[in-house]
């Protein structure tokens, strides 16, 4: 006989970024983020800013607090409120269910009033224009006026798996238009200073292209090189 799972396991945070590491990765463009982690860390382009970021700026940087509901459920949610510290990023599982919302504007509110700087998830979000009106930075599936439930079994703190990438607590949450971004807590050090190499690069190109650049260098070399044969 299979035994009942406790209705919430939960794994309180003990590792968390520095100050300093928090700070590096403040309005930094996620694709800069992807580039520094060699094509790494993206989730799934079907995790989106809420409303597409068209009635409020949806960009967030900040540890993540794991949460895993299961399907149609936000106790975990609601239970992981008590764990969240300032600067957070909630990032809450429901196995990619579709069927109901995963959180509306009264549970982002409580998420942004004990300090969450922002909420992912893989489910649809309701109640968009109070949404809107809080203001929390959320990135989700679309939405859905479905309830859900709040009966678990649920975990907070623990590993979880989100569109495509693994993230535990502390791991750095990285989110604009472009989507979310998991850089793993072991690789922040590593990632902040690819960083530096990657901002020069884009920036110098961004120049040139302003200056009128017409086609990368490298590709105009090759074009011209003997690794490309021309048919007529």
């Amino acid at each position: 006989m299979i035994e009942e799972p406790a209705t919430l396991t939960i794994r309180k945070p003990t590792r968390r970024p520095t100050a300093a590491q928090i700070a590096a990765f403040q309005n930094v463009p996620t694709g800069f983020v992807v580039d520094a982690m060699f094509g790494k860390g993206a989730m799934a382009t079907n995790i989106c800013p809420l409303g597409d970021g068209r009635d409020y700026t949806c960009v967030a940087a900040g540890p993540a607090l794991t949460v895993d509901n299961g399907a149609g459920d936000i106790l975990a949610l609601l239970a992981a409120l008590k764990f969240i510290q300032p600067g957070d990023v909630v990032v809450s599982t429901v196995a990619g269910h579709q069927g109901n919302a995963a959180a509306g504007d009264r549970v982002c509110g409580m998420m942004k009033n004990n300090g969450a700087a922002g909420f992912v998830t893989d489910g649809p979000m309701r109640d968009y224009a109070g949404l809107v009106e809080i203001g929390l930075p959320a990135w989700c599936t679309g939405l859905n006026p479905g309830s859900p439930f709040a009966k678990g079994p649920g975990e907070i703190g623990l590993p979880i798996t989100i569109a495509n990438q693994h993230v535990e607590t502390g791991d750095m949450i990285i989110a604009d238009r472009d989507g979310v971004v998991v850089v793993p807590f072991a690789k922040i050090d590593e990632v902040i200073e690819a960083l530096t190499h990657v901002t020069k690069l884009e920036t110098a190109l961004d120049a040139e292209v302003a200056k009128g650049l017409k086609i990368p260098a490298n590709i105009a070399e090759m074009l011209d090189g003997d690794d490309v044969g021309y048919v007529e």
